[in-house]
């Protein structure tokens, strides 16, 4: 792991150190790959506040910081707000295609619990 520059500085994986497994298993949970979908969707960094999940706040906290431990996400500070960001160009260079197949199953899977409900 990278080494923490100040107390307020979170540590991430540098690409090296991104796993695979690692990347598999963050993206395997429903909130987490939901946590994903909505910073691909943004395409810019969102506070942790954006976020309405159906989780407490300590279980918000817990998915963030496997998203991050993982390489999935990258976190920082500004004031604060705790900012996540995807590392959309380190999964791409490592995973060539996976995120993007996900997020397109993802957004499938989606569309037929949505049309699911509405029957």
């Amino acid at each position: 792991m990278s080494t923490a520059a100040s107390p307020r500085a979170l540590e991430h994986p540098t690409r090296d150190q991104i796993g695979l497994e690692g990347v598999l298993h963050a993206l395997s949970d429903a909130v987490r790959l939901r946590i994903v979908r909505d910073l691909a969707r943004e395409d810019d960094a969102l506070s942790c506040s954006y976020f309405d999940l159906p989780v407490t706040k300590s279980t918000t906290t817990h998915h963030f910081r496997v998203l991050r431990e993982s390489g999935v996400i990258r976190q920082m500070y500004q004031g604060t707000a705790k900012l996540n960001a995807l590392r959309k160009d380190d999964l791409d260079a490592l995973f060539p295609g996976l995120l993007d197949t996900v997020l397109t199953a993802a957004e499938a899977q989606a569309g037929r619990r949505d049309g699911a409900e509405g029957v």
